[in-house]
């Protein structure tokens, strides 16, 4: 047995030091609750010098899928980590990976797919990946976790497919407890061995093709060799379990029970089983020893592979048994059951079992399960009611639901909607003029009278920039308008259930398809409108997007754009995916140091620019892109005068606002006023606006004599202060030699009467 030594940590924790050990080449991934954890671990790592991992944060899952995938092509050894929604974005890409027969290991911290939204630990996303050709274990424990991921690997590689190790979100991935790691790097590697290529791609004598264009027989063919290679791992896993058992002492099998009777591999004195999956097993061990206690003859099953099912191993451990109760943490609508039962059934019935099967849906968004629900869920199956029917039927079951139905008409509002007369106050109008649009009256303390959209009593920190951006937005805007959120700090802060700050419509979609959505929004209002369905008059529609947003959703945003339809995007910038605890975004400085882009020996923060999301919208050529401040609060309303009225009339417009975050730009929130200002007179966030294509420069502070240097503003923030060494002399220099450059650019450009 190799040498061993014992961790406190977490299931997050333990996945990163097991991907540090076995030395990956690569890892793809982009940021998701409750997953991140794992790349903010590596990344802490890689700064510290201890791994040399290529880390790639990605502008969305689909794409970390297609870089992890292209790197598997390169013979690398591979790895990814995501969640819920991040795999249905990714799942596209994930039978081309199984399909073409490239292994790599990605960990699947389970949570919620949304809608509603919800971060919370569940099935349902876990159960989207059963299709894709790729086998799935499933951890119950940190050190499962940490186990699973040497043994996915060694299995990966042994039947070339790729492998996911699942594990309960925000149970297994962050609570802490006592593991044992391999004390030496070299104890993990010398396991896995080197990674043998029978047809690398950079053989350029014996050149290969991948991913052939492929019809009938062929394709038929190659789904068959998949599945083949799927079952391999039936004989292939427990070969490698016993491996691993000789140099770690953990014996693992396929199916895990408890009580487990060795000798015969059979639960012989167990009259109801428990089938559950995930850390919930590790919980209702705890009532089956008090159940047992009180003489009640109960115990608890698990299963270890989701893909391929251990039919064989599960039955072994269950036909004793009088009754099964299979609880899931997914619903497959509709099927009468979760995919956990349906599997169990199937099971039984191939050993032409005949033990009744009940199931119990329970735990969904992270609701908690403790000893004495499992202790009801025995109870559920064990009693009977008076006229001999089961009280647990073989149907369905949702166990800890709250009535929900409640009649419309004794709903009472929160506050009053405002309707069209109550924000039509005559206190800005735009009139054309040439190829431009005039703002006429607009002053600051003018609309200050306009009714707020958005309630009081929101949850952002002190200092937030978001909803003082928002009201800016907003003031200048008398018509209605329809509010849509992408994912974010503002969407969670606004719309906690079952309240609403909001006073206007409002819909909330994901990060990478906002736009989009409300462009069928907009239609629709449109075609009601010309159908007489809906009353006449203008109303302005308009995306909220912010924390990274616009990387993910990029694509959403610029489609939109193109096509043209009428609507307004609003981002509020805040430098970094600051609703998931500040993970690097493309918009976040360069040199700051975020939860992704540690400071370190081998790093200095993030390595690259900020993208310059002004400029990419300008260059799908919608007729208003400006940005805005709020230190420049009348250059803001009257920016956002002209964006509503040109996304009333022409088409897509595009406003960007620096926002302050002090809880990550480390910052005081009494001071983020200057902090903003301060951006703005650096010429870092610098003031102008596209009009038709034509560039005018809002504000110079070289010529109103405020101009300061970028280090100045980046010393009013602990995530950029320590540019201020010596030792980072050279990046701070580079980064503003490319904002004198980009500001240099602009002042040019709005000089030039066509640009």
């Amino acid at each position: 047995m190799e040498e061993q030594i014992m961790e406190f940590a977490s299931g997050n924790e333990m996945a990163a030091i097991a991907v540090k050990q076995i030395g990956y080449d690569l890892m793809g991934y982009y940021p998701i609750t409750p997953s991140t954890q794992i790349a903010e671990s590596l990344d802490a790592m890689k700064a510290a010098g201890e791994t040399d991992i290529v880390m790639i944060e990605a502008e969305g899952e689909h794409s970390a899928a297609g870089i992890c995938y292209g790197a598997s092509v390169g013979g690398g050894r591979v790895f990814n980590a995501t969640s819920a929604n991040g795999l249905l974005y990714a799942i596209e890409q994930l039978p081309v990976q199984s399909g073409t027969r490239y292994p790599m290991v990605m960990n699947v911290v389970c949570r919620t797919v949304s809608g509603p939204l919800s971060i919370k630990g569940d099935h349902s996303d876990i159960m989207y990946l059963q299709s894709c050709g790729w086998p799935i274990l499933f951890a119950n424990t940190a050190q499962q976790v940490y186990d699973f991921n040497i043994v996915a690997l060694k299995v990966a590689e042994t039947v070339r497919l790729p492998v996911v190790v699942a594990y309960d979100g925000f149970f297994t991935s962050h609570q802490k407890k006592r593991n044992y790691r391999f004390t030496s790097d070299k104890s993990v590697r010398d396991f896995l061995g080197k990674k043998k290529e029978p047809m690398p791609l950079f053989d350029f004598e014996h050149p290969i093709s991948v991913g052939s264009y492929m019809n009938e027989p062929y394709l038929m063919n190659n789904r068959y060799q998949l599945h083949l290679a799927v079952e391999q791992v039936r004989t292939t896993l427990p070969e490698v379990l016993d491996e691993f058992q000789e140099i770690s002492g953990r014996d693992y099998q396929m199916v895990e029970r408890y009580p487990n009777n060795e000798k015969e591999m059979l639960l012989d004195d167990t009259e109801i089983i428990l089938i559950l999956l995930g850390s919930a097993y590790e919980t209702a061990i705890e009532a089956v020893d008090d159940m047992r206690a009180e003489g009640k003859s109960v115990g608890v099953v698990t299963v270890h592979t989701l893909c391929p099912f251990p039919a064989k191993q599960l039955y072994g451990a269950c036909r004793n048994a009088k009754r099964i109760i299979v609880g899931d943490r997914q619903d497959n609508y509709g099927a009468g059951g979760g995919s956990l039962s349906l599997a169990v059934r199937a099971a039984l019935q191939r050993f032409g079992s005949s033990i009744p099967v009940s199931n119990i849906v329970y735990g969904l968004g992270g609701q908690d399960f403790v000893a004495n629900d499992a202790k009801k869920m025995f109870d559920m199956a064990n009693n009977q009611n008076s006229d001999g029917n089961d009280a647990c039927p073989g149907e369905l079951e949702y166990y800890g639901v709250v009535p929900g139905e409640v009649d419309k008409e004794e709903i009472q509002p929160y506050f009053m909607p405002l309707a069209r007369e109550r924000t039509q106050m005559g206190i800005t109008q735009v009139e054309q003029e040439k190829n431009k649009l005039r703002v006429i009256g607009g002053s600051v303390n003018a609309t200050a009278q306009m009714p707020k959209r958005l309630a009081p009593g929101h949850g952002a920190c002190p200092g937030c920039g978001i909803v003082v951006n928002l009201n800016l937005l907003l003031r200048a805007i008398e018509d209605p308008v329809v509010l849509l959120f992408q994912t974010g700090c503002g969407m969670i802060i606004t719309t906690p259930y079952p309240k609403t700050c909001f006073k206007v419509p409002y819909v909330h979609n994901l990060f990478q398809n906002g736009a989009a959505t409300l462009s069928g929004i907009a239609e629709m209002a449109y075609r009601k409108q010309a159908k007489g369905e809906l009353p006449e008059g203008d109303i302005v529609f308009i995306m909220v997007s912010g924390d990274g947003g616009l990387d993910i959703g990029m694509g959403s945003a610029l489609g939109t754009a193109l096509r043209g339809h009428r609507l307004l995007i609003f981002e509020y910038d805040n430098g970094g995916y600051m609703n998931t605890g500040y993970q690097m975004s493309y918009s976040t400085p360069k040199g700051a140091k975020s939860s992704t882009s540690h400071i370190g020996k081998e790093q200095y923060g993030k390595s690259f620019y900020a993208k310059d999301m002004a400029q990419i919208m300008a260059a799908s050529h919608i007729p208003y892109v400006a940005t805005a401040a709020e230190s420049n609060p009348a250059d803001f309303i009257r920016k956002a005068a002209k964006a509503a009225e040109y996304a009333k009339h022409c088409g897509t417009t595009y406003l960007k606002a620096l926002s302050a975050c002090p809880l990550n730009w480390n910052d005081k929130p009494a001071n983020e006023s200057k902090v903003i200002e301060a951006a703005v007179n650096c010429c870092y966030f610098p003031l102008y606006e596209i009009e038709n294509g034509i560039t005018t420069l809002n504000f110079d502070p070289e010529e109103k004599g405020k101009k300061i240097p970028v280090g100045e503003w980046f010393a009013m923030m602990g995530r950029t202060k320590h540019l201020s060494q010596d030792q980072y002399k050279d990046v701070l220099e580079s980064i503003q030699a490319e904002t004198d450059r980009r500001f240099h650019r602009l002042r040019e450009m709005s000089k030039h009467p066509m640009l």
